[in-house]
């Protein structure tokens, strides 16, 4: 019985540990105008993501390299530099139309790169036995809530921070991403 207490916490550490990337880049959102319905739509997609990304981890973690796994990550530290650098353009530049919002392609997107790590911890995964569903369950939840919290935070920070807020938002996506690029 204390095994399964062992690995249930165990788990609960690793999916707070993974979900504090959707923390960051939620605090980063919440700085921009979003509405709370729109928070609750990103927290679910983000949630959602971090079912599948880990999901699809476990199912392929026979096929996929190590060397693959580490192009994703990659590529999805890049995403979040390339947002956050145009946060900070249009920061200054306000007649630069936003590339990506937490909207549509560019929600998903944006759920895609601060998920791709659990991808990576899906391929470990499925390899050392782990109870999947309650893996998956567990990171989707814990993202969503951690996603929620920063933009909220975010959201609070923006009304005391004003036009500064869009510059703290983009620094924060760069410096994320470049800590995911540089491990």
């Amino acid at each position: 019985m204390s095994g399964y207490v062992g690995e249930f916490i165990s788990i609960l550490f690793l999916a707070f540990a993974l979900g504090m990337d959707a923390f960051s880049v939620g605090l980063g959102l919440g700085m921009q105008q979003l509405r709370l319905k729109r928070i609750a739509l990103i927290g679910i997609v983000v949630g959602i993501f971090h079912i599948l990304m880990p999901f699809i981890g476990i199912v392929l973690g026979q096929f996929i390299s190590e060397g693959i796994g580490q192009i994703t990550i990659l590529l999805g530290g890049l995403l979040l530099v390339g947002i956050g650098s145009q946060m900070l353009f249009s920061a200054f530049n306000h007649e630069l139309k936003k590339v990506i919002e937490p909207v549509g392609t560019g929600l998903l997107i944006l759920s895609f790169s601060i998920s791709i790590d659990s991808f990576s911890v899906g391929l470990g995964l499925g390899m050392s036995g782990v109870k999947t569903a309650l893996v998956l369950l567990m990171f989707g939840a814990a993202s969503m809530l951690l996603s929620w919290t920063g933009m909220l935070l975010g959201k609070k920070v923006r009304g005391l921070l004003g036009a500064y807020s869009e510059i703290l938002g983009g620094s924060i996506l760069v410096a994320f991403g470049i800590k995911i690029i540089f491990g």
